[in-house]
C-alpha cells in the first residue's frame, strides 16, 4: 500500500514536471506570434484602417514621447486610469508601426530633466487644486527628423478623438508643408476696402470674416472667384461658401477638380439670411432670399436640395431673443443631431444653423454617403421666403415628416463627371467666352476620377458668418474673438481632414469606454414621448373649452351679463377641470411607472452583475466535484 503511494506521488511529480515543460516549450514557440483579439462591441482596443494606413507608409521613425506624472498623490484616479488607456493604445501604434513608432515614456517630476524636456517640447502641466497646486503632465510630443507637433494636454473628455489626435499629428510631421486651400463665395467674406464714396456717407471697410482669418494662420489661402472657368493644380482644397448664380461653366470646373482629386467643401443655402435686403419693400419685391446650390453637380452625385425650402424642427427650435417666440427653422442642434461615429461631429456639443436646407435623394452609383448632421423626426419642410418671417404661423400649422433630414452629408468613393457631353458651350454673343471655351475643349476632359475623391457638403452658408459663430469684441485696440457655438471648429475640422492626410479622412471616432445604459435612456425616451402627448392633449383640450366659453359669452345679449359665467359655460369649465385632473393623475401615473420600471432594470442589473460570477465558479466547481466522484467511484 506505501509502495502504490509512492509511485502515485512519483507519476504525479513527473505528469506535472512534463505539463511544465510542453507549457515552457510552447511559450517558447508562441511568443514569437503575436496576435490580439478585440471582444468589445464597439472595437475600442482596435486601430482604424486610416491610421494602420497612415502608419504604414511610413519610411523614416517616428518617435513619440509620452509625458505623465507617475507616483506621488498629485495625479487624480481619473487622470490615472485614462493615463494606462493612452499607453495601452501607444502600444497599438508600436505594434502597428512595424518599427517605425518609438514610443518613450517620461515622468516630469519638479525640477527633473524630464520636466525641462516637456517644455522644450510643449507639453504643460496643469495645475490640481487638491495637492497644492502641484502640476500634473499628460501630454504627446510627435518627432522625425526636424519636425515637432505637440499635444500639450490629453484630457479624457475628448477620449474618442484621441486616435484621430495622434494620427493627424504623425500625419503633420510627415508632411509640414502648409496646404493651398482656395475659398470662393459670393459673400464679402474677405472683407472689403474702404470706399471714399461710401465713406462720406458714414460707411467704413469692412473686416474679413472671423473664418478666414483663423484659416490663413494654418493654411495659404487663395481667393477663388465665383466666375471662374478653372482651379489651379496647386490647390488640393476648395472651401466653396454660398455660390449664389454660380454659372454652369464653374460648376463643370468644379467638376474638373474633384475629378482630379481635389477635396470639396461646399457651404450652399436655400435662405442665405446674412445675403439678403431686410427693408420692407425688397420683401415685398421677393428680392429678400438668397439662395445658392450646385444643381449640375448635386444630380450627377445622387442628391438634391430644395432651395425653396428650409428645415423646421421642433426638437432643436431656438427662441427669438426679443420675445422669446418659438422659431423652428432656428435650429439649435445637439449631438442627438449629429454623427457620434464620425471624427469630427462626435467632438461637436452644439450647432447653431439658421434656416437650413435638407440633401435628399440615394447618392450615385460608386458613392457613398455618410451623414454628419441631420434633423430630428420631429421636423418638416417649409417655404424659404416665409421662415424667417412666420415662427407663429409654422408652429401653428406644423406636421412632423418623421424624417432626419439630411443638412450635412459627406461623399466618398469614384466620382462621375456631371457634363458627359463635354464643357458647357457658352452664350452665342459672347466671343471671349467662345475662345475660353475653344482652349478649354483642347484640354483632355476627365470622365471620372482615378482614386477615391471626397466631397462635403452643407446646407447653410449662415453658420460660419461672424454673428452666429463668434463674439467679436474690441479690448484696447485689439479683437478679441470668443466662438458661442462648435459652427466654426466644425468648419475648421474638414478642413483640416481634407487638407491632411487623406486617410484621415477614414478614421472613426474611438469608442468610449463607458458604456451607456442603453436600455434605460429607451424607456426614458418612451416615458416622455407619452408625457409629451398627454400635455398636448390637454391644451388641445384647455384651448378648445376656452373657445366655446368665448363662443358662449360673445352671445348674450345684455352688457351686464357678460362677467357671468352662465349655465352652459359652467358645464364646459368643469369638464375642462375634470379633464385637466384626469390627465394630471395620468401624468403622474406615467411618472410613477417610469420609475418603478427604472428601478426594476436597475436592481436586475445590480443583481445579474454581481451574482453571475459566483453562480458560475460555484457550478464549474459542483460540476468538477460530480466528475471527480464519479471517476473515483469507477475506479
Amino acid at each position: 500500500m506505501k509502495q502504490k503511494n509512492i509511485e502515485t506521488i512519483l507519476y504525479s511529480a513527473a505528469g506535472v514536471a512534463v505539463m511544465f515543460v510542453l507549457l515552457l516549450a510552447f511559450y517558447v514557440v508562441t511568443s514569437a506570434f503575436k496576435g490580439r483579439i478585440d471582444l468589445t462591441a464597439e472595437k475600442a482596443f482596435t486601430l482604424s484602417q486610416g491610421t494602420k494606413k497612415i502608419l504604414g507608409k511610413l519610411d523614416s521613425p517616428v518617435t513619440i514621447r509620452f509625458y505623465c506624472t507617475q507616483g506621488g498623490t498629485a495625479m487624480p484616479p481619473v487622470l490615472r486610469n485614462y493615463a494606462e488607456h493612452i499607453e495601452d493604445l501607444l502600444g497599438e501604434y508600436q505594434q502597428a508601426g512595424k518599427g517605425k513608432i518609438i514610443v518613450k515614456k517620461y515622468d516630469p517630476q519638479p525640477d527633473s530633466d524630464a520636466e525641462d524636456s516637456a517644455h522644450l517640447d510643449g507639453v504643460e502641466g496643469q495645475p490640481t487644486t487638491r495637492f497644492g497646486g502641484e502640476k500634473v503632465y499628460l501630454g504627446l510630443a510627435i518627432l522625425m527628423l526636424d519636425q515637432k507637433v505637440a499635444l500639450p494636454w490629453l484630457p479624457p473628455n475628448q477620449e474618442r478623438s484621441l486616435e484621430y489626435d495622434i494620427s493627424r499629428a504623425i500625419a503633420r510631421v510627415v508632411n509640414p508643408t502648409p496646404a493651398v486651400i482656395g475659398l470662393m463665395s459670393a459673400l464679402p467674406v474677405f472683407g472689403a476696402e474702404q470706399n471714399p464714396m461710401m465713406q462720406r456717407m458714414g460707411q467704413t471697410a469692412s473686416e474679413p470674416w472671423t473664418f478666414v482669418s483663423e484659416l490663413k494662420k494654418d493654411y495659404t489661402v487663395r481667393e477663388i472667384p465665383v466666375t471662374a472657368d478653372k482651379i489651379d493644380d496647386d490647390i488640393g482644397v476648395l472651401l466653396v461658401v454660398h455660390p449664389r448664380d454660380i454659372s454652369e461653366t464653374t460648376q463643370y470646373a468644379l467638376d474638373q477638380f474633384v475629378l482630379r482629386g481635389g477635396k470639396l467643401l461646399a457651404f450652399l443655402d436655400p435662405h442665405a439670411y446674412f445675403d439678403q435686403k431686410h427693408d420692407q419693400m425688397a420683401q415685398v419685391l421677393g428680392e429678400s432670399s438668397g439662395q445658392s446650390s450646385l444643381p449640375t453637380l448635386l444630380k450627377a452625385w445622387g442628391l438634391d436640395m430644395d432651395v425653396n425650402k428650409v428645415v423646421a424642427d421642433m426638437t432643436f427650435a431656438g427662441h427669438n431673443p426679443q420675445n422669446n417666440a418659438l422659431m423652428p427653422t432656428v435650429l439649435l442642434v445637439n449631438k442627438t443631431g449629429m454623427n457620434e461615429d464620425d471624427i469630427v461631429t462626435s467632438q461637436l456639443d452644439n450647432l447653431v444653423l439658421p434656416f437650413a436646407g435638407a440633401f435628399t435623394g440615394k447618392p450615385a452609383d460608386g458613392l457613398k454617403e455618410t451623414v454628419l448632421v441631420h434633423a430630428s423626426p420631429e421636423s418638416e419642410l417649409v417655404e424659404g421666403v416665409t421662415a424667417s418671417l412666420a415662427g407663429d404661423q409654422i408652429v401653428k400649422d406644423f406636421k412632423a415628416a418623421g424624417v432626419n433630414y439630411a443638412m450635412a452629408v459627406r461623399l466618398t468613393g469614384k466620382f462621375k463627371t456631371a457634363f458627359p457631353d463635354g464643357p458647357p458651350k457658352p452664350a452665342k454673343d459672347d466671343k471671349e467666352d467662345k475662345a475660353e471655351a475653344k482652349d478649354q475643349s483642347k484640354e483632355t476632359q476627365l470622365k471620372e476620377s482615378k482614386g477615391g475623391g471626397v466631397v462635403i457638403l452643407v446646407a447653410d452658408s449662415d453658420l460660419i458668418a461672424d454673428q452666429v459663430c463668434v463674439q467679436v469684441q474690441n479690448f484696447m485696440g485689439y479683437h478679441m474673438v470668443q466662438r458661442v457655438n462648435g459652427n466654426l471648429t466644425m468648419m475648421q475640422s474638414f478642413l483640416e481632414q481634407l487638407a491632411g492626410d487623406s486617410d484621415l479622412i477614414g478614421l472613426r471616432s474611438r469608442a468610449s469606454l463607458d458604456r451607456p445604459f442603453t436600455r434605460l435612456k429607451e424607456m426614458e425616451a418612451k416615458a416622455g414621448r407619452e408625457y409629451e402627448d398627454k400635455v398636448k392633449e390637454l391644451e388641445a383640450k384647455r384651448d378648445e373649452t376656452e373657445h366655446k366659453i368665448s363662443e358662449l359669452q360673445s352671445a348674450k345679449a345684455g352688457n351686464d351679463q357678460k362677467f357671468i359665467l352662465s349655465p352652459e359655460q359652467q358645464k364646459e369649465l368643469e369638464n375642462y377641470q375634470q379633464t385637466v385632473a384626469t390627465a394630471n393623475k395620468d401624468l403622474r401615473l406615467t411618472q410613477k411607472k417610469l420609475r418603478k420600471e427604472t428601478d426594476a432594470l436597475e436592481v436586475k442589473t445590480k443583481v445579474l452583475n454581481i451574482l453571475t460570477m459566483p453562480f458560475l465558479v460555484a457550478a464549474t466547481g459542483i460540476v468538477l466535484a460530480i466528475y471527480k466522484r464519479k471517476r473515483t467511484a469507477a475506479q
